[in-house]
């Protein structure tokens, strides 16, 4: 694989990055992009808000990069130094921007908000700065060439600079020395991880090819496995490794770019006209809020049902008060009563019920830390599986919700085959 000739260097500010108080996801989030355009960011600095630092910082990077992307620093507060700065390192003075006043005039209208002296401060910029547009938040994006570098200057806000990314990208690509035609295919996987998909793809496909960039994305609770190629020609040659990837990894695979567990399952139902409902313990409501984060769930998914207690187990979804006393609340009759109830008092076609032990404490021998029971199916048919995810409690619920939605997923798919992770997560 190559890069472009193109050196990009990134400079995140923020006293709220250094501290810890402000996971930087932005830096990440810069890059993947660029690595569309096979450009690889040379350098990353994160500086507090402090003036001197960040104008030496910056000069620097100017001096030996054909862009600087500098993150954060926009806003209306006194901390927000950005503008202040890169005028002052550019050599220039900092004038009202009338296009930038004319963004804020539009977005505190749309809000019902007085345009007020702290918002104002958004419409200062350097002199002869060009405008980057930012459709979500009040503050524009700005560029300034300094010593021949393109100083770029955006929001730290995630959200907004996720929306302005598109525009930059485009201007980027016209400075680069070849043409774009890197391309990356991205697999959404669940129930694998990355030195188990490392080694089954060492061991089935030994002779890679080397035009075909594979590379791993681990996360809670999917993993992304990428496949990159520079050149359009090789486009062949990726797909003949896709297809190995399928037949080898077979229905851990989800579906391609971002789709998720829950966007996946809500396709099938929508297929099928069904409906989907949930009856959660350990993880409160978890697998209802994966679910209805997708724009038109309610389609597909009407109830979801949060039976803690015991008792609301029993009142709300009718499972027998003896069972719950022989039992135990983490119990296949349980889970399978769970479902049960939540299919009948929903009128749902499909439910998925979930009751665990996610710890700290509460475990025993019999039933330590970590451990699941899940059910699902329909009136016709409910399977169950006790499993065992010994992590931390958040991580516990993350995976427990998906494991749950990914049983369904098979369940619609028709896939009688359990998954590896059932095997290597089975209660002993």
């Amino acid at each position: 694989m190559t890069d472009q000739d193109l050196r990009v260097q990134l400079l995140l500010t923020g006293n709220e990055i250094m501290s810890g108080d402000t996971v930087d996801s932005n830096s990440a989030m810069i890059s993947r992009r660029l690595g569309e355009l096979a450009i690889t960011v040379h350098r990353r600095v994160t500086v507090g808000d402090d003036v001197q630092l960040l104008q030496q910082e910056l000069a620097a990077m100017a001096s030996g990069s054909d862009v600087v992307i500098v993150n954060g620093g926009l806003g209306p507060t006194v901390d927000d130094l950005t503008a202040e700065i890169l005028a002052t390192v550019a050599g220039v003075g900092i004038e009202q921007h009338p296009e930038a006043v004319a963004h804020l005039e539009q977005w505190c209208a749309g809000r019902n908000l007085p345009l007020n002296d702290a918002n104002m401060k958004q419409a200062l910029l350097p002199a002869g700065a060009a405008i980057i547009d930012n459709p979500i938040g009040s503050a524009v994006g700005f560029e300034l060439s300094v010593q021949g570098c393109r100083v770029i200057c955006t929001p730290g806000v995630p959200g907004e600079l996720a929306a302005m990314l598109d525009e930059i990208l485009a201007s980027l690509a016209t400075q680069l020395p070849r043409p774009v035609e890197r391309s990356i295919l991205r697999l959404q996987t669940f129930g694998l991880g990355e030195s188990t998909a490392q080694q089954m793809i060492s061991d089935a496909m030994p002779h890679w090819p080397d035009e075909v960039a594979l590379g791993f994305r681990a996360g809670a609770p999917q993993m992304e496995i990428k496949l990159t190629i520079d050149r359009a020609a090789d486009a062949p040659a990726r797909q003949r490794c896709r297809e190995e990837l399928e037949a080898l990894f077979g229905d851990h695979i989800i579906g391609e770019g971002d789709t998720l567990l829950a966007q996946r399952v809500l396709e099938l139902l929508r297929e099928r006209g069904s409906t989907l409902t949930t009856a959660e313990s350990c993880t409160g409501g978890l697998i209802a809020s994966m679910l209805t984060r997708i724009p038109g769930s309610s389609d597909a998914f009407h109830a979801g049902f949060v039976t803690y207690a015991n008792d609301i187990k029993h009142s709300v979804l009718g499972v027998e008060q003896s069972v719950l006393v022989d039992q135990g609340a983490v119990s296949e009759p349980v889970v399978r009563q769970m479902a049960m109830g939540a299919l009948e008092r929903a009128r749902a076609d499909y439910a998925v019920a979930v009751s665990g032990i996610a710890g700290p404490d509460g475990g025993t021998e019999d039933k330590p830390v970590g451990t699941v029971w899940l059910a699902w199916g329909d009136r016709a048919h409910i399977r169950t599986r006790c499993l065992r995810w010994p992590v931390e409690r958040t991580l516990f619920q993350t995976m427990v919700a998906a494991g749950a939605l990914d049983a369904i997923r098979r369940l619609l798919l028709g896939i009688e085959e359990e998954p590896r992770y059932f095997a290597q997560r089975r209660a002993r």
